[in-house]
């Protein structure tokens, strides 16, 4: 049985983005060209513009399919479940990754969290991920999505969760699982490390 279109382009992406964090990773996102991931690829710098508007779209690989699926399981939580514990919830089933792809996991959000001529992009991400909590949180309160609560629910849960990862990358001994967790119990009980012991 042949591979059709589909099964071809979506080898080709990924190709493309295995050998883009490679040599980003090794030499510099600014000093890497289109062409040389195409080559690095064995595909055609023609081919790499129809898979990915710009270089950054490369190392973000498909997460428009991950905004997607954190929409999906928002939608799908209980309506007698903790707004903020469903977000939680939802953040670490969409960052439930095999252990055979956390090393490119690493790359990935090494050069996301790290790389300064990818800060802008990323901020257009971001957005993404920050109107689909805000949806949620709009649908669960009755509010608006660009109401005060739903905006500062999602963009704190949004650096909660990407402190985690620094966390994560930084080589503790932490599961990313557990960041996250940890990452949303402090911010759901207003901090309880903060606090004064009893008696003080």
């Amino acid at each position: 049985m042949t591979e059709g279109p589909v099964d071809v382009r979506a080898d080709t992406r990924a190709r493309l983005q295995r050998a883009a964090l490679e040599l980003f990773t090794r030499d510099g996102f600014e000093q890497v060209t289109a062409d040389d991931i195409a080559d690095a690829a064995g595909t055609s710098r023609r081919t790499f513009f129809r898979c990915f508007p710009t270089k950054a779209d490369a190392v973000w690989g498909e997460f428009g399919a991950h905004v997607a699926r954190l929409d999906r399981l928002l939608a799908a939580t209980h309506g007698d479940q903790p707004v903020l514990a469903s977000i939680c919830a939802a953040y670490v089933e969409v960052n439930d990754y095999a252990a055979a792809d956390l090393p490119t996991l690493r790359q990935r959000m090494a050069l996301i969290l790290g790389e300064p001529a990818l800060q802008a992009h990323s901020q257009v991400r971001y957005a993404d991920v920050d109107r689909v909590v805000a949806g949620h949180v709009a649908r669960r309160t009755g509010q608006a999505p660009g109401d005060l609560l739903p905006r500062l629910v999602a963009t704190s849960t949004r650096a909660a969760a990407t402190t985690a990862f620094e966390v994560w990358l930084a080589g503790g001994t932490t599961t990313l699982g557990h960041a996250l967790h940890a990452a949303f119990d402090q911010l759901a009980l207003g901090f309880p490390a903060l606090r004064p012991p009893p008696g003080s």
